[in-house]
Order: C-alpha cells, then structure tokens, then sequence
C-alpha cells in the first residue's frame, strides 16, 4: 500500500559523486552541505554511485528511519535512471511520482569540466530548485489500457524478416508490411557477404520462404502505411494495398505472361542496366511468387489495349479491376525496419557517375557480378560490355563529407535535379559497412580475374567485426592495392577508360592512373519518404536524418513512443549480422510488451477544465504524440486527453490561450517554485 505524503514535507537529498564523472568537476561535499538546511530536507547524503545496490538501499532504508516522503536525487539524467529510482520509491511504499532528479552531471560537470567553481554552483541551484519542486510534488495514480497481442513489422528487409520470425516462433500473430512487390530488402540485391563470402540470397531466400510458410505471419507486400492512431498497446494502423492486377492465390509464377508480354522496360532490381516485362517478378525467388503489372507501362492500363497476359494466363490470374485500398489494422506494437537508401553519387558530380558509364557505384557492381545479374556474372563495363583489366575502387562516396562537389559543377547538376538535390548532399557520418564491402568487391574481382589490377582508394579502412580485419589482409596479400588518398575528380578519356589522380598520403607521391572501370562505394542514407513516415508516427530523428533510439546505450531498439521499435538501418547504417540482432531485441521488446494483459500508464498527462476550454483545436495540432482530441459534446466542442498515448511533455498546456489545460506532475505552482529558488541570491 502507497504511504500517503503527510502534511509536511519530509525530502531526503541525496547527491551522487558517478566516479569522477560529477566528483571530478562538482565539490559534491559542498553541494551536500548547501541541502541540508533548504526547507523541508530531513535528511542528506553523498554516495559514490548512487543507482548501485548499495546506493539503492541507503536510500531504502532512510525512507524507512526518518519516514521521508519526497526524495530528490542530484545525479545523471533523468532519462537515464528516473525509472530506477521511481521503482525504488514504489518497492519503499512511496508513490513514484514523489521523486525529483538535478542533473547535475550533464548541465554542470560535463558542461563546465573547465570551471570548478562554476560547476558547483550551478549544482547547489538545481539542488535548491529541485527541492523547492519536490515541496509541491503530489501522488499520482496510474491508469490501465488493454493491450492486443498482434504486432506489425514495417519493411521486408533481411532486418524486418528476421523480427517478423522471432514474432512468429513466438506465437505472436505478426503482419509484415513491404511496399515493394516482394520483400528480401537491399539484402536480395547482393551477390556475396562479407566476410565469408556467402552467397547473399542463399542465406536470405530460406527465411523468406520461412516467412510465407509461418502461419503466425502475414504478409502484406506492395503495401504502405498510410496513418497510425492511437497508443502502447492498441495502434490502429491504416495500410494503403497497392493494386498487383495479379491475383496472389492464382498466380503459380509459370511466366506465360511476362514471355509474351510485348512491353520491354529498365529494370530497376539490376539498377537499371537490364530489361524487364511490363509483368514482371522482381527476382526469381521473390516473395510472394507472384507476378506484378507495372501499371505506369503496362499498355492496357495506359492505353486500354492489349491483354496479352490476360489471354495467356490459364489460371485466370490476370486481374485488371483490382484498385487501390485501405486495410486497418490493430496492433499492440510496431517495430519499424524500413532499412535505407544508396547515397546517389550524382551529388558529386567530379566523379562522374551518370555521365561516365563505366563509374558505378558498389550495388550495381554487385548486380554485374551476380550469376543472375544482367551480365549473368561476366563483370563487364557498362559503356562496351568489354572485361575490365584495371579496376578502381574508391570510397566514402557520400559519406564523411561535408562537401557538396566542386564549384564547377554546381550551376549543372543542381539544374538537372531541381528541388531533390538536397538529398544528395554528402553526409558527414561513416556509413559503417563501405569499407568491407569494398573489400568484398575488390576481393570477388581478383577471385573471378586473378590477372586483374585492383586499387583501393580510401581514407581510413575500417574493419571493426568479427573475421573483418583478416578479410582485409587477406585482400592485401592476394593483390589488392590499397592507396590512403581520395581523388579530387575522374576524367573519361576517348576509349571510355578513366583517369584518376591522387596523392598517395603514406608515399606522398602523386599517383596519375587510368583504369577501365571505377567503383564508389556509396554510403547509406534514410530512405526515401522517412521524413513524411516519421511524421506519421510522432517519431523524432536524430541529427543524421535517420530514427532517434530512445536512449543510444540502453534503449537501442525502442523509441520514445512506446511500443514502437526500431530494427536494421532505419535507426542508423549497419551491417547484416548487426541488423539481424536489433531485429531480435526488438522482437523481444515488442512480445514483452504484447505479453501482457494490460498496461500502466504513467498519469503525466493533462487536466483540461471543461468549463474553460473552447474547443479551439490548438490543443490537438500541437500535440507530438496526437494524445489530444477536440469531440464535439453537449456543451459544444471540447479536448479530451488520451492518456494512455500522454508523454506529458506540456506543449497543450503551454499553448492554451484560456488556461484550460493543467498539467498533472508540471503544475504551475510547482513550476514557479522551481523557478524561484533558481533565481534566488544566496
């Protein structure tokens, strides 16, 4: 049984040394003398770590001895331990919501390392403040909401694939959303992996018939999300099912249809260096097995004639009434594996590629040298289908530069993509993987043409990972040259062979040389749209562009929504194996989550005054977390606060002209108080 607060506040102060994380900076001993004699403080202590065991139950047992009933701890950020300290107050008999943390790690010791004296004082105010707030501070109760045992998986990736099968294994009835016609990902585009040389697919084609073959599993390919409502627990999710004219059940993927089919186009899986059918399967092991008509080049549907496929088809598959439609979905979890997009070299335009066809990037060099790849394996340049015999590879191709090309180029090319080019823009980040990719491919070279030269252009190799760094000097000792130099620009020459020049960084030499072909390893960006999809789903994104974890160390697959999740290189490049384990930590985050029959939910949320409230919707465009909705009622339109999907992060409450809205654990009055002891002069 909660112990009720009392009449007169009783707060025990506790100050934490983290080692010398806040003890190295902050005189913790002065900061504890300052507290003990604020308004309200029975009691105050410094320890060394104060969220151990042994900091814990000091904490504990002072509860106990001077019957405190509010406790302020002055350490590290509140998102970092206010969960563990709240557990401790509830397992004490203390309401949870009667704790206050100072940060005084982040805002003083590793602000102001510099500055002792600052440091410190700054450290006795927020003490100061913290205390006065913890005055005020009153018991809340929390809430229950029901949570439905299902989860989505959004994106079909080798990372989504693998969470919707740890889901699936688990009993867990799973829905895996791909808006592609087949999922497999980037992943399914691969010839080998690194670092041994495994064939890409025929490690990933077996958990793709997994997949289809788990009853717990269902599929949902050519797929989008279009809206996500409501909270932890209980998201409805709105699916847009993009029209196959192909009927999944029917179709037996014989390929009747796409032989006689007399429309030939680029076909973007080998990144546009083959051909394909109007009716077409992306690749021969896709799933579903089943055909898909291009409807922007399919004669019938632009045209309204042809039906070849039609007439062909003995099964009767061909479908060209299907439209476009809504699915809702509900979901007690969504775990988001929308994986990532190739760095477009375009944005450096000093090295040619779109206009030299013989520089490539590194996935369609994996294309060209996969047996089923336009060229059936027979690396060939693109510009004469000849067999390159001096092959360069140059890296950090978009990434870990904050360049945008030179000067020279940049009236043309912004000319050429219009309003797109920003995301083109180089990127300041390592995407991680671009160096043992490149090793890989340098690598499959030598191994399919032993009498090959290969030379690798880099800044630094970076091969942290199991078997990477012996890859590496495997690749060296078979041959590989390997340059610490970036070119400044590639020049194509009559023959359509490239020259390179370079300083060498470890010679100092200034390399001058020709090669027949020239591979960027591109870096890894968001995907495309993740900015509109983010919004869709109140989630942030971190500085990078790519989805923001909820905390970097202890939270790398959850977000700040609850019940959302994050998987692959949505949150951030990564490579197959440490995509494929996110995907397990999200996989079991979410079946924790949808392992219960109910939830607690935090009352953070708003009180909103009926009486003062004019259903103005302020309230509602605001709020991040769409946790507020205006209803029409019998006294007019009011806001009515969904508590369960409430981060209490005040913006309602700031926002409204009428003062309607009062914050639950951020009341004005603690607010003021807090604000007042900061400011005074002592």
């Amino acid at each position: 049984m909660l112990q009720d607060t009392g009449k007169e506040p009783r707060i025990g102060v506790y100050v934490c040394h983290c080692g010398l994380n806040i003890a190295g900076v902050v005189d913790v001993e002065a900061v504890r003398e300052s507290a003990r004699f604020l308004e309200g403080v029975v009691v105050v202590r410094d320890n060394r770590y104060t969220c151990s065991e042994v900091g814990q139950k000091g904490i504990a047992d002072d509860i106990r001895e001077f019957k405190l009933n509010r406790v302020v701890v002055a350490s590290c950020s509140p998102r970092l331990h206010e969960k563990t300290f709240r557990t401790l107050l509830e397992k004490s008999g203390l309401n949870p919501h009667l704790l206050e943390m100072a940060n005084i790690r982040e805002h003083c010791s590793w602000v102001h390392y510099d500055n002792h004296e600052a440091a410190t004082g700054k450290a006795k105010d927020l003490v100061r403040s913290s205390v006065a707030r913890a005055r005020l501070l009153q018991p809340l109760a929390r809430t229950k909401g029901r949570v439905l045992p299902e989860v989505m998986v959004i994106g079909g990736g080798v990372a989504g694939i693998s969470a919707a099968l740890y889901l699936g294994g688990m009993g867990i009835k799973t829905y895996l959303v791909e808006k592609e016609p087949s999922i497999g990902g980037h992943m399914a585009m691969l010839d080998k992996t690194f670092p041994t040389l495994d064939c890409s697919l025929c490690i990933l084609s077996p958990k793709m018939v997994e997949v289809a073959e788990c009853e717990n599993i269902k599929i949902l390919s050519y797929s989008e999300v279009e809206k996500v409502e409501g909270q932890v627990g209980d998201f409805r999710v709105q699916v847009r099912r993009k029209p196959r004219y192909v009927n999944e059940e029917k179709c037996v993927g014989c390929g009747d249809c796409a032989e006689k089919c007399p429309v030939k186009v680029k076909d973007e899986f080998n990144r546009n260096m083959g051909t394909r059918k109007a009716i077409y399967i992306p690749f021969p092991q896709a799933i579903p097995p089943a055909y898909v008509i291009d409807e922007h080049n399919c004669r019938y549907l632009t045209q309204g004639k042809c039906k070849i496929c039609q007439a062909v088809c003995e099964r009767g598959a061909i479908e060209y009434d299907q439209t476009s439609y809504v699915e809702t979905i509900e979901v007690g979890a969504i775990i988001v594996a929308t994986g990532f997009q190739p760095y477009d070299p375009r944005g450096l335009p000093q090295y040619g590629y779109g206009r030299f066809p013989n520089v490539i990037t590194s996935l369609d060099f994996e294309r060209l040298i996969c047996a089923d790849g336009p060229t059936y394996g027979k690396l060939k340049r693109p510009g004469d289908s000849t067999v390159p015999k001096r092959v360069a590879f140059i890296q950090c191709v978009g990434s870990r530069n904050e360049a945008s090309g030179g000067a020279e180029y940049k009236i043309d090319i912004d000319e050429e993509m219009g309003s797109s080019a920003g995301s083109r823009d180089p990127k300041a980040y390592c995407s991680r993987v671009c160096c043992m990719i490149t090793a890989k491919q340098a690598f499959m070279v030598k191994e399919k043409y032993p009498d090959a030269e290969v030379y690798v252009y880099y800044i630094d190799m970076r091969t942290a990972g199991k078997g990477f760094e012996e890859f590496y000097q495997r690749g060296r000792h078979e041959g590989i040259v390997f340059l610490r130099g970036k070119p400044g620009e590639i020049e194509e020459q009559e023959d359509g062979c490239l020259r390179v020049v370079s300083e060498d960084l470890d010679s100092g030499c200034i390399l001058d040389l020709v090669f027949d072909m020239v591979v960027l390893a591109q870096g890894l960006t968001p995907p495309e749209g993740l900015v509109e999809f983010a919004q869709k789903m109140n989630l942030s994104r971190s500085e990078d562009g790519f989805l923001m974890e909820g905390h970097p160390k202890l939270r790398p697959a959850e977000t700040a929504i609850d019940g959302i999740y994050l998987a692959g290189c949505v949150q951030f490049p990564k490579d197959i194996p440490d995509s494929v384990a996110q995907a397990g930590a999200a996989a079991a985050a979410a079946a924790v989550m949808c392992s219960k029959e109910s939830i607690e939910i935090d009352p953070l949320g708003p009180v909103i005054d009926d009486k003062l409230c004019i259903g103005c919707k302020l309230c509602e465009m605001l709020c991040p977390y769409g946790a507020i909705k205006v209803e029409l009622t019998d006294k007019g339109p009011k806001a009515k606060s969904i508590e369960v999907a409430c981060k209490g992060c005040g913006v309602c409450g700031a926002s409204c002209s009428t003062k309607a809205i009062t914050m639950k654990h951020y009341t004005d009055s603690q607010l003021t108080a807090q604000a007042k002891a900061i400011l005074e002069v002592v």
